[in-house]
């Protein structure tokens, strides 16, 4: 938790892309060292051992030329898949620089016995490209080429010139030029293939307005028809949803197979299990087929003149790592299809790339117990559908996180109300308490060396020995927040054993705390449905979801669910609450009675102690310092109704910026049909009445104008003085105008 309070206010999901970074480059080395492991096994890959649990120890400790060997390997492994074959071409004559070894067969291009003149060198390097198929097919490529958004004009239907065989054609830009992905299209189906294709695309709309159609407030259901869907259009065995978890581990969510299979619902794996590199590749090429695992791939031999080996990061051909296709063998599944789940996030980097502006949310499985082809037109129509699938997925989450944030909210007004009216300690002693804040198995206070302990926590001793351990190494911060005691150095951490293994402390002055505990992650999973049995014996050597879930377990063993970005908001405007509620150690004029396991403030005395200017502005900075930091609208008027508050989000919102809304009559930024009511809700708690849960509509300004006005839902909360004379209002919002 930094000390710096402007830098913890940055958006939510720049906090979150910037960890997801960190967390990537972490990662990334271990994924080259298992890629290493494995090569060097001969296929006898302990995957379970192989893995380092503590990223930290030793991902400086991989070369970085492993590492670039590894990436290298992963974009540009020079294989193809056998249901297709591959051209690249330089852009502006279209004179092949690579192709793949099976493509001179599959164009009919290799020599006979007695090879005509035509048929010798008909595919070489510096050959035409268009001189291969014939001219209509040669215009469309001609066409193409001049494009900007190649993936719109995707598949050109293109013939053979030699035999006429048909070719769908997936083209897509690289570094040297253009790369052509050509796949057989059978003759015999080439009269129904366009009625084909557009039957899939309804079929894709229709289930799009399924899932559009679906109630609000269950993501679960959204997944489980998505399931159902995608199993109906493509006909595999088993179609799953893989969901990637803010520590980049995975889990199935839902899933369909046939009954004589086994479920892999529930199953947690590492983040391992799919590389960042992976996942990259998942951004660039949102389907993914793999048609048989076994199938020996195809070379692309290449012109001399290209510096490095061609990218096959974009082509629908790449064949699979050998690691995943044994992956794959071990678990019985022949055959893959995977689509990519991607989600907007709020951020300006969007405006820029598009691909900054995306977030991987997970992935649509589908396994298939024998070789499987689906052809692209079909493909097409399920990445339209998972598509729709994430439109609808953003707007769940942003409700889900609604909801989350207007319970938080609730708790927070509670709270503050508790510190207001109430013992400053109500808050530990009370329900509701600092427990019901955010997810977690227990907390603590740690103020004036005593203690108070609700849930699962630490020893009072081992609590003391903590909050000890935080002011002498990490004395300049305002807190910490970990998911491994035990990796953020702590060395009492083993002696807490699985109960104890993140915390959120927030120091609340210099040496006084107060604590959030989590237990091990591992205590929250279940396996097929069931909790996971420590007895069951699987052989670890094997790349296998069970083996990939022992590992995970290992990996969570000394770890707890980690802690979100709206937790840390909800605990530190907590903090800064407090710390204006409960003073240092140093201030002696605090008269504190201890009684059982509650201690009493004697209010009047802390107020009655207030008496110069200095003292009520370090009071007053404090609430206005909350004002500012709150990822939620707050904004302030005084007895006149003019606002003294203003916070961040709430100018982000209106487009009306602090030192233009300061001043200004409430009033005049409320649409005109609801002023009397803010008239009314002014005047009553100006009289002490607080209203709450009351809906205010905003007018928009600047580039929100154009939105339209933004709706507020608020509770509202008397300012007083020293004296208890209510000088203003304060409001604490919840945007609901989505």
């Amino acid at each position: 938790m930094s000390s710096n309070s402007t830098n913890r206010t940055n958006s939510r999901s720049g906090s979150a892309r910037s960890r997801r970074h960190t967390r990537v480059v972490a990662q990334t080395p271990i994924d080259a060292k298992l890629h290493v492991d494995y090569k060097r096994s001969e296929r006898l890959f302990d995957y379970s051992s192989s893995i380092d649990f503590n990223a930290s120890t030793y991902t400086g400790s991989v070369p970085s030329s492993t590492v670039s060997a590894y990436l290298q390997k992963m974009q540009r492994g020079s294989l193809i898949q056998l249901f297709g074959c591959l051209i690249a071409v330089n852009e502006d004559n279209f004179s092949v620089l690579a192709y793949s070894e099976n493509a001179p067969e599959m164009l009919d291009l290799a020599p006979h016995a007695v090879p005509n003149i035509e048929q010798q060198q008909a595919l070489s390097f510096g050959t035409d490209v268009r001189t291969l198929f014939r001219s209509s097919g040669a215009a469309a490529l001609q066409k193409a080429a001049t494009f900007p958004e190649l993936h719109l004009l995707n598949p050109l239907l293109l013939h053979s010139k030699t035999s006429d065989k048909p070719f769908y054609a997936i083209l897509h830009r690289i570094d040297v030029g253009l790369v052509i992905d050509l796949e057989p299209v059978n003759p015999a189906d080439l009269p129904v293939t366009a009625a084909g294709a557009l039957k899939s695309c309804k079929l894709a709309a229709k289930a799009v307005s399924r899932l559009q159609s679906l109630p609000s407030g269950n993501i679960s259901l959204l997944c489980d028809v998505l399931v159902q869907e995608v199993t109906e259009l493509t006909g595999y065995d088993r179609v799953m949803v893989y969901k990637f978890h803010e520590d980049e581990h995975g889990e199935v969510i839902s899933e369909w197979c046939k009954p004589e299979s086994e479920p892999y619902l529930g199953f947690h794996y590492p983040a391992t299990d799919i590389p960042q590199a992976s996942r990259f590749l998942f951004m660039k090429n949102k389907v993914r087929m793999i048609c048989d695992c076994f199938a020996p791939p195809f070379k692309v031999v290449q012109d001399a003149t290209l510096s490095q080996p061609l990218s096959l990061g974009g082509s629908t051909l790449r064949a699979p790592h050998g690691c995943h296709a044994q992956y794959m063998a071990n678990m019985g599944s022949i055959a893959s299809l995977v689509m990519s789940v991607t989600v907007n996030e709020d951020n300006d980097d969007a405006k820029n790339d598009p691909l900054k502006g995306r977030k991987l949310w997970g992935l649509v499985v589908c396994h298939h117990a024998s070789p499987r082809f689906v052809p692209f037109p079909h493909r097409y129509a399920c990445e339209f559908l998972v598509q729709g699938f994430g439109v609808q997925l953003k707007k769940e989450v942003a409700l889900a996180v609604q909801v989350k944030e207007k319970h938080i909210l609730q708790i927070q007004s509670v709270l503050c109300d508790m510190l207001l009216r109430d013992s400053p300690m109500a808050i530990v002693t009370q329900s509701p308490n600092v427990m019901d804040l955010v997810k977690c198995d227990g907390a603590a206070l740690f103020y004036k060396n005593k203690v108070w302990l609700l849930g699962v926590t630490p020893t009072e001793e081992q609590v003391i020995d903590i909050a000890q351990w935080l002011v002498d190494y990490h004395g300049s911060s305002t807190g910490l927040s970990t998911d491994s005691l035990m990796e953020a150095g702590y060395p009492g951490a083993s002696k807490l054993g699985a109960a104890i293994c993140g915390m959120a402390a927030t120091r609340i002055s210099s040496k006084n705390f107060l604590f959030w505990f989590r237990s091990h992650t591992a205590k929250e999973i279940k396996w097929g449905g069931a909790k996971h049995d420590p007895v069951d014996k699987d052989d670890g050597r094997k790349m296998h979801p069970r083996s990939s879930f022992k590992a995970f377990l290992e990996v969570v063993k000394w770890r707890s669910l980690p802690w979100e970005d709206m937790e840390m908001d909800a605990i530190h405007s907590l903090q800064l609450i407090l710390r204006g509620s409960l003073p240092d150690d140093t201030v002696n004029n605090l008269e504190v009675a201890a009684s059982g396991s509650k201690m009493v403030v004697n209010a009047p005395k802390v107020y009655a102690t207030i008496k110069t200017v200095g003292e009520l502005q370090t009071v007053t900075s404090e609430m206005v310092h909350l004002i500012e930091t709150a990822a939620v609208p707050i904004f302030a008027v005084d007895g006149s109704g003019s606002i003294n508050g203003w916070n961040v989000k709430t100018a982000k919102l209106t487009g009306l910026s602090l030192e233009h809304a300061i001043g200004l009559p409430l009033i005049s930024v409320i649409v005109d049909e609801a002023i009397d009511a803010v008239k009314r809700i002014l005047s009553l708690g100006l009289q002490g009445v607080e209203e709450k849960d009351m809906e205010i509509r905003f007018k928009t300004f600047g580039h929100q104008e154009k939105n339209g006005p933004v709706i507020f839902i608020v509770n509202a909360f008397c300012s007083r003085d020293i004296e208890e004379n209510i000088i203003g209002i304060c409001f604490i919002g919840q945007d609901v105008t989505a």
